[in-house]
């Protein structure tokens, strides 16, 4: 085998295997790639001791700038959404960008290391994966600018919302409403552990639900857990979740999903089982993805794309060697009712509200905002 000095992509691929095109998919993270097929690779690239230089590619192009950006589930539309606000920047800025997706726990770690590689990039962005103090470490040692988003991380510049507080703005909302038998459906982190190979640690379903739960202890109106649903996470799931809510002898009034694909997952389970939305069942869910509008949906909006971009700029910042600050800076939250969602009524008592379903001198499509704008700290 080649030293690891001469080593090449062309010597990767020739000891996998496999394609060149095949070893630069496993580099980047790229999900169309069977997972034997990428441990074969990851290995053979161990053993060569072969670091990719993004910025000598960049170099050849007379571009010599590159920011990684390190996401989550790279197809989900939360992420797609935060990429888009930070690409925006990152190309006005000319900057290239290489975007490392993470599905398990072993890529995040091999990208983390790659990235602290000299001349992998010249910054790096990483979004709702937690770090341990080792990997902060190694991006202190190695000089290399780094700002997370929506994930906290001692010492360097994060971008992010309070999922808590969301929690308590989405059931609050329900509340508000006349709501009290109010079920959630979200992601179990005890299924999240379980599978090892995923294993990446998101906590965000877990803070929210600890909002839902402030929220009704706040307004006296009691927690049932029988009332709380949680599993992997995906729309097909939530639609599992729900359904087991809805044919209880005493079914949730509401129901406040952690997500809004996970929303969309209630509003699937409500027309199978009859439930009219929102007569029978209001649904609030979270993130305000763009699918979101084109359903109705209520959600608590968290700013995506403009973490995305504001992440971006903070990095920008760092590569020109300014001084950024705050290092924490929380993006406001705030509830957008849609047709969803609509005031509680008892049984018998005749239609809930105006055609369209919104409550009484709701305007659909108009945002009702609960929350205040950037703040830092």
């Amino acid at each position: 085998m080649p030293t690891s000095h001469h080593a090449t992509i062309a010597d990767v691929a020739a000891a996998s295997g496999v394609g060149v095109g095949t070893v630069s998919r496993v580099i980047n993270g790229a999900a169309n790639v069977r997972e034997a097929t990428r441990a074969s690779v990851l290995k053979v690239i161990e053993q060569l001791g072969y670091r990719p230089s993004h910025l000598a590619a960049s170099l050849s192009r007379g571009t010599p700038r590159v920011v990684a950006i390190v996401v989550p589930h790279l197809t989900r539309p939360s992420t797609v959404m935060r990429l888009a606000g930070a690409l925006s920047v990152l190309d006005e800025q000319g900057y290239d960008t290489v975007v490392c997706n993470v599905d398990t726990a072993q890529q995040r770690d091999h990208h983390l290391a790659a990235l602290t590689s000299r001349h992998r990039a010249d910054g790096v962005i990483v979004v709702s994966l937690r770090l341990s103090g080792a990997q902060l470490s190694a991006f202190r040692r190695a000089g290399v600018p780094l700002v997370t988003i929506d994930v906290a991380a001692s010492g360097v510049p994060q971008t992010l919302t309070d999922d808590v507080a969301g929690g308590r703005l989405a059931a609050g909302h329900l509340l508000a409403l006349g709501h009290r038998r109010i079920g959630f459906v979200g992601d179990t982190m005890r299924g999240a552990a379980a599978t090892s190979r995923i294993g990446l640690g998101f906590v965000a379903s877990q803070h929210r639900l600890r909002g839902y739960r402030q929220a009704l202890a706040a307004a006296g109106a009691g927690h049932d857990p029988k009332l709380v649903r949680r599993g992997p996470h995906g729309p097909a799931n939530a639609e599992a979740l729900a359904a087991e809510l809805l044919v209880l002898p005493d079914p949730p009034s509401a129901i406040f999903a952690a997500s809004d694909t996970q929303a969309m997952g209630v509003l699937a389970a409500a027309e199978r089982y009859g439930a009219a939305v929102p007569g029978d069942l209001s649904v609030i869910g979270f993130d305000d993805i763009e699918s979101a509008a084109l359903l109705g949906l209520s959600t608590v909006r968290q700013p995506l794309a403009e973490s995305g971009a504001e992440a971006a700029g903070r990095l920008c910042a760092l590569l020109r060697g300014e001084r950024v600050s705050p290092l924490r800076q929380q993006l406001a939250l705030e509830v957008v009712q849609r047709s969803t969602t609509a005031r509680w009524r008892a049984a018998g008592t005749g239609a809930r509200s105006p055609a369209g379903g919104m409550p009484a001198g709701a305007v659909p499509g108009v945002n009702r905002r609960e929350r205040g704008s950037l703040v830092g700290f």
